[in-house]
């Protein structure tokens, strides 16, 4: 099988999580080696979590797990596309569905769209 191309970014590639029935970008994260063999290996997206420094199984604290339905690759390597059941309602740690919830306007930010999950209850902060 294929995988990334590690080197080229220093060890890290993007990985774009979307949702596989409506198209939807839910998030962007990092993938290292490990993250993906443990992506290919479950089934479940697995991350590199560039602040706490190690692997990052999404949804294994609040359960709201990806379930990876498809991977695809750019045409350099050096991006990755997961097409995801999003199980749980909510991608982002604040609780949105989508961690792309800023709508950038004329007149400022707008939240697009309410919380799934209040993220105190889950992580025990905001």
């Amino acid at each position: 099988m294929k995988k990334p191309d590690f080197d080229k970014q220093g060890g890290l590639v993007p990985a774009i999580a979307q949702d596989k029935n409506t198209g939807e970008v839910l998030m962007l994260a990092y993938m290292n080696e490990a993250a993906w063999e443990n992506t290919v290996k479950t089934g479940e997206a697995t991350y590199w979590s560039r602040s706490r420094n190690e692997l990052w199984i999404k949804g294994k604290t609040s359960g709201n797990v990806q379930k990876v339905a498809e991977i695809r690759l750019d045409c350099d390597r050096d991006t990755v596309l997961l097409k995801v059941e999003q199980v749980g309602g909510a991608a982002c740690h604040t609780g949105h569905r989508s961690c792309f919830h800023r709508l950038v306007t004329d007149s400022g930010e707008v939240i697009d769209g309410e919380p799934v999950f209040d993220p105190e209850e889950v992580y025990g902060k905001k």
